[in-house]
């Protein structure tokens, strides 16, 4: 079973995939560097000096990764990074949905829409479950990466 979730042909796809994600998630950050600190600013879990920078390398981040994966370079320590930033994301999702704070969770766009509690919460929900699913992505990324690194050590 793990020899077929690890297989070259799932693997590249889920290196373009989740690498296309990220890349379609950076750019609108990187055009709106004051409109994702916001976003950032609502989840209220950052204090204020490290708002502006992560503002200004996260978008970065997430497209060089992206980039990487799509071309096929570095892929377990951009699958790496993802999976550390794909935490990061669950864990202030979570952590707001915890204490009924209803953010937009800035991940596609940098504009706050008018939106109920109600469609927030929501939104914050679909959000948890996409991360996870790019999350799983992320894992067999670096699954199949340690294994054809342990296979290129028993040759």
């Amino acid at each position: 079973m793990m020899r077929r979730l690890v297989h070259p042909w799932i693997t590249v796809r889920a290196q373009i995939a989740l690498g296309a994600v990220f890349v379609v998630a950076a750019l609108p950050k990187i055009a709106d560097p004051p409109g994702f600190a916001k976003a950032i600013w609502n989840y209220q879990l950052f204090p204020a000096w490290a708002v502006n920078p992560s503002a200004l390398v996260l978008p970065w981040l997430e497209l060089l990764c992206g980039v990487a994966l799509c071309l096929g370079l570095w892929t377990r320590a951009a699958a790496a990074w993802l999976g550390v930033l794909l935490l990061a994301f669950l864990a202030a999702l979570s952590i707001n949905l915890a204490r009924h704070h209803p953010v937009d969770c800035g991940c596609f766009s940098t504009q706050a829409a008018a939106r109920s509690v109600e469609e927030r919460v929501a939104d914050m929900r679909w959000a948890i479950l996409r991360d996870a699913g790019l999350l799983l992505l992320a894992a067999q990324v670096l699954a199949a990466g340690a294994r054809r690194y342990q296979g290129s050590r028993n040759r």
